[in-house]
């Protein structure tokens, strides 16, 4: 069993590295600092998908204060959601640095990261997992302080950003379908409907998955919230992209590298490799996965 002393000893060790690192920053030289600030997000806003967002870009040494405060921001704020993290796209692009120090920094760190991870993931109840952490850490926002730092060692091509629409995928057999349905034909007036017109709705959709073989997979494919990330280019074919949830660490780059910015977001009408899904159940995106 996972014990607050084990929890506050793992917590205590990233955040001490995290401000070794911070430390580490402050004292490299760096040639371009860029913050994009995004909007707060209330907690009454939780739910909203949002169909523009404003970026404000921030420079220089204000650039500089806000990316090294985002790798502290990891506790919940009066008013503010805890379910919809803060994001901290930006990049900072550090010069003449002690590159094998600085690399062994962020890896030891980034270990940390996943050490207390699977700390918090050990405890197997949901309910028990957030008792035990905010027990141990009052208000802290475990996703944030989760978060893996991304950097950069070799001269890449480019380093752009951009808006990525992902998907929350979960594999289900038919059985757990028709349990997860059954559950939610007892929901009290989801949609604002009558109950009878609601459980009518879902004997309907019992039918539809009823209908498929024992051995049929599915699959939820729910589309998350958009958010930025940075794509890092070498060739055509030897690229990557990573998550913009913290800023980017540019070390040591050759001065030609072409370094891009994040715009504001405006949800496209629509979108050339958008396919059309054929879901089961239209509000849960339950779909049946081709064999």
């Amino acid at each position: 069993m996972v014990t607050k002393v084990q929890i506050r000893s793992q917590f205590d060790l990233l955040s001490d590295l995290t401000n070794h690192f911070i430390d580490d920053l402050m004292q490299c030289d760096y040639s371009k600092a860029d913050y994009y600030q995004l909007p707060d997000i209330v907690s009454n806003d939780e739910k909203i998908v949002p169909q523009s967002i404003n970026v404000t870009k921030i420079t220089g040494d204000a650039g500089h204060r806000l990316i090294l405060n985002s790798f502290n921001d990891i506790y919940k704020k009066s008013g503010l959601s805890s379910r919809v993290l803060k994001r901290h796209p930006g990049l900072l692009v550090i010069k003449n640095a002690d590159q094998k120090q600085l690399v062994a920094r962020i890896q030891q760190l980034n270990k940390a990261k996943a050490a207390f991870k699977e700390c918090i993931l050990a405890i197997d109840n949901n309910d028990a997992r957030f008792e035990a952490v905010h027990n141990a850490i009052p208000n802290l926002i475990t996703l944030a302080a989760y978060r893996k730092i991304h950097f950069e060692v070799n001269s890449p091509f480019s380093v752009r950003f951009t808006w990525m629409h992902k998907h929350a995928t979960k594999t289900l057999t038919k059985k757990m379908a028709l349990a997860m349905l059954e559950k939610s034909a007892g929901y009290s007036n989801p949609r604002m409907i009558d109950q009878l017109s609601w459980q009518t709705l879902v004997a309907q959709e019992q039918l539809r998955v009823a209908s498929l073989g024992d051995k049929d997979k599915l699959r939820i494919r729910r589309p998350t919230r958009v958010s930025p990330q940075v794509n890092v280019r070498y060739t055509a074919q030897n690229r990557y992209h990573v998550s913009a949830a913290l800023p980017f660490i540019l070390i040591n780059p050759e001065p030609d590298v072409k370094l891009g910015t994040l715009s504001d977001y405006q949800k496209p009408l629509s979108h050339p490799r958008k396919r059309e899904y054929d879901f089961l159940v239209d509000r849960l995106y339950l779909e049946q996965v081709d064999k």
